[in-house]
């Protein structure tokens, strides 16, 4: 992969996808970590869990991943001795707007989806271009396999639009045990058209009873 001299961004390759339900929010992503046709590590982790049933999944250039994820923990734990308690996930989503949006002249190289539950109990996703700009929806994906996932994920959880009246929950119908076998098919048929995608899928469950992961195997070439 040739760079520029002045061109301090990379794309270290990586998918990351959310589906929000009625009670719970799945959030996956996979673990390969690469630089062109490079593959640099097997197991590297996308997701950090930022605050109280919130988790944050980010995919692009991993300095900047790690320097955003570092700058939202630290916010984060302001926040908890300021006011004793943790930091909601719409919350985070706008503290990660704000984010985002203060470096837009030198952004963060990252992309992020952001998943949850809501006050309510609701599962929320929250998805973000890399200035900021974000929206509520019920499921999205970023990274290098989002074209090949976006589509499967419209066909079969089509979220009401946002100008129907009155406004409809952006939560999808399927059962946490759907969401969850939904996200690894998706995963397992992008591991054939993405060569940045593979090695391992890492799930992060979100529901009443807190937080479980679960890891599956992708392709490894």
């Amino acid at each position: 992969m040739s760079r520029r001299g002045d061109w301090v961004y990379e794309n270290n390759g990586g998918t990351c996808v959310a589906i929000a339900g009625a009670d719970y929010c799945v959030v996956a992503a996979d673990t390969r970590l690469s630089v062109g046709y490079s593959i640099l590590t097997r197991d590297h982790s996308k997701i950090c869990e930022l605050a109280d049933k919130c988790v944050l999944a980010s995919s692009g250039f991993q300095g900047d991943i790690k320097a955003l994820h570092k700058n939202l923990a630290a916010r984060e734990l302001l926040y908890q001795h300021q006011h004793n308690k943790r930091m909601s996930c719409p919350a985070m989503a706008q503290l990660l707007s704000n984010t985002l949006y203060y470096k837009r002249f030198f952004p963060y190289y990252a992309f992020n989806v952001l998943g949850g539950l809501d006050s309510e109990g609701k599962g929320c996703v929250f998805t973000y271009d890399a200035v900021g700009s974000y929206e509520r929806t019920g499921y999205s994906a970023q990274g290098t396999g989002s074209t090949l996932i976006m589509p499967v994920l419209d066909n079969q959880l089509k979220s009401p639009s946002p100008l129907l009246l009155p406004a409809r929950d952006a939560v999808t119908p399927l059962s946490e045990s759907e969401a969850i076998d939904l996200v690894k098919d998706v995963f397992a048929s992008a591991t054939e058209r993405d060569i940045y995608t593979g090695d391992k899928l890492e799930i992060v469950v979100i529901n009443k009873a807190g937080t479980k992961r679960e890891y599956i195997d992708l392709r490894k070439d």
